[in-house]
């Protein structure tokens, strides 16, 4: 019972504390920043009335504008005011796929910093067939999602093969090869094949309606299938890691290359294979990206899902199950900020804010067990058995 205690105590409450610390502490920036709540802090009667009105009123807005908003059901069914958690889910389903590329890689002992540009390579290979050829629906879809699937997993097997011939560092190498998608992107955008018809701007044709991924509730909600990819990869990441002997493998490496050395593995291979599915599931966020929200190649097309999605392996303690739970929390932050800024002039920095925030107490364990008094848990198979905790 104990050994549950420590394992749930290591995986959920940790995360949950930073969380709602980052939200606590983001919520007095916002209170102290706000110049009504600034006029009445000489009253202290005052100052509580309207500064909890003001932190309320915030993360109210928050909470309508990425899951659930009432207004919107006036003179519409119910299932409208889900509108913001069908858009939460959307900007959630290609972090879910990046994130599940970082925190593959951290298994074997890897820092996938190159997600960004693997989700660019893989947006590239999707747009290209989703608009040059046609086909019918199931297989347009299913070639452009191989497409951006093969060209990703190649850039990321490339780094895993100068980690396995020269000992190149991953994380230097892919830093450095995230600029080269940066640009490569910049270039094929001007070029004859890529280049839309009469546009001298970067800017793709729209894959054509064939290679669109579906919509699962109506043409009302962009929400599409592309979640239940992602969470397939979440799947199927979950039983490549702990159902098969390869997964063995990447966790043996992960844990300590010399001894899985020792004992016959290929540490050279591991990470080989490891970079190049890391590639791929990244790749698939870029792919379905293009095919289920964008529908056209653009320079800025990975946003920053790359990057986010480190914070996301953090947050999910590189687990597929915590991966996704993360992303659907960034992507809510994301999509609830938008609403909070627009109804009570919340700057949407305070967005950042908290996701810096939260990465800082996921990143200081040791702080959140001394704030809430947690004795220290050194439960084995976790990531402060690996050096995460510090």
């Amino acid at each position: 019972m104990k050994k549950f205690y420590n394992r749930i105590a290591e995986t959920a409450l940790l995360p949950f504390l930073s969380v709602i610390m980052a939200f606590v502490i983001s919520g007095l920036l916002i209170v102290f920043s706000d110049a009504a709540v600034l006029k009445v802090i000489g009253s202290p009667g005052k100052f509580i009335k309207v500064a909890s009105s003001t932190f309320m009123n915030a993360y109210i807005a928050l909470f309508q504008g990425a899951f659930f908003d009432p207004h919107l059901t006036q003179g519409h069914t119910l299932l409208q005011g889900f509108y913001p958690l069908s858009e939460t889910i959307v900007t959630a389903t290609p972090l879910i796929l990046a994130g599940l590329s970082v925190s593959l890689a951290f298994q074997s002992g890897l820092f996938n910093i190159g997600a960004q540009g693997q989700f660019i390579f893989g947006a590239i290979g999707a747009s290209y067939v989703g608009f040059h050829y046609t086909f019918s629906p199931v297989v347009h879809v299913t070639l452009a999602l191989l497409a951006g699937i093969v060209l990703a997993s190649l850039w990321g097997g490339f780094v895993g093969l100068l980690k396995a011939r020269t000992g190149a560092h991953e994380v230097i190498v892919t830093i450095m090869m995230n600029y080269i998608a940066g640009f490569f992107i910049l270039w094929i955008l001007k070029t004859k094949s890529f280049l839309r018809p009469r546009r001298i701007d970067p800017l793709a044709p729209n894959i054509k309606p064939s290679a669109e991924l579906p919509h699962l509730l109506g043409s009302t909600m962009r929400l599409h299938a592309g979640i239940l990819i992602a969470l397939l990869a979440a799947v199927f990441v979950w039983w490549l890691l702990n159902k098969t002997t390869i997964g063995f493998q990447f966790r043996a490496v992960g844990a300590n290359a010399s001894a899985a050395k020792t004992a016959g593995i290929s540490v050279g291979v591991t990470t080989m294979l490891t970079m190049t599915i890391a590639g791929a599931l990244a790749g698939l966020g870029g792919a379905v990206h293009v095919l289920g929200n964008q529908y056209a190649l653009t320079s800025d097309i990975a946003g920053s899902f790359g990057f986010d999605a480190i914070t996301v392996a953090l947050l999910g303690r590189a687990k597929p199950r915590g991966t996704v739970m993360a992303a659907l929390l960034f992507g809510a932050l994301r999509t609830g900020g938008r609403t909070m800024e627009a109804n009570t002039s919340t700057p949407l920095d305070i967005v950042l804010v908290i996701q810096a925030l939260i990465v800082l107490f996921i990143a200081s364990p040791a702080l959140v067990r001394f704030i809430f008094r947690i004795k220290n848990l050194q439960s084995q198979g976790t990531l402060a058995s690996k050096g995460w905790n510090g």
